[in-house]
């Protein structure tokens, strides 16, 4: 499953820097699928085609949030999701609409992070 992040937010920002698929973004910001990760060009999705550097629409205007197509919940990184680790109100927590396998999460980590 990804993380999200709940209203709870205080917009303190100490998640944003310790996530290693830059899939954190503040409050209104657009989000890249080439932020911090190695996807370039057109990404296909079968259903949809994407350019990795065009901008997409924030998944929120009012607290940072968390691209769900980016989170790994930090697989293959660190033993946990660095985001919850350092949240001083622990709003970094599992999305129960979005479930995937361990597998899943290091198969994602090596499509975001694959070598050129």
């Amino acid at each position: 499953m990804a993380i999200k992040i709940t209203d709870e937010c205080i917009n303190c920002g100490a998640c944003e820097p310790e996530c290693p698929n830059n899939a954190i973004y503040d409050a209104g910001t657009a989000w890249r699928f080439s932020d911090g990760t190695n996807l370039d060009g057109i990404i296909d999705f079968g259903n949809q085609q994407i350019e990795a550097d065009s901008a997409q629409e924030a998944v929120s205007d009012e607290v940072y949030y968390i691209v769900s197509d980016k989170c790994t919940e930090c697989k293959g990184f660190h033993d946990e999701p660095q985001c919850a680790a350092v949240c001083p109100v622990d709003c970094c927590v599992d999305d129960e609409d979005i479930r995937e396998t361990e597998e899943e999460l290091l198969a994602k980590k090596a499509w975001l992070h694959q070598e050129g």
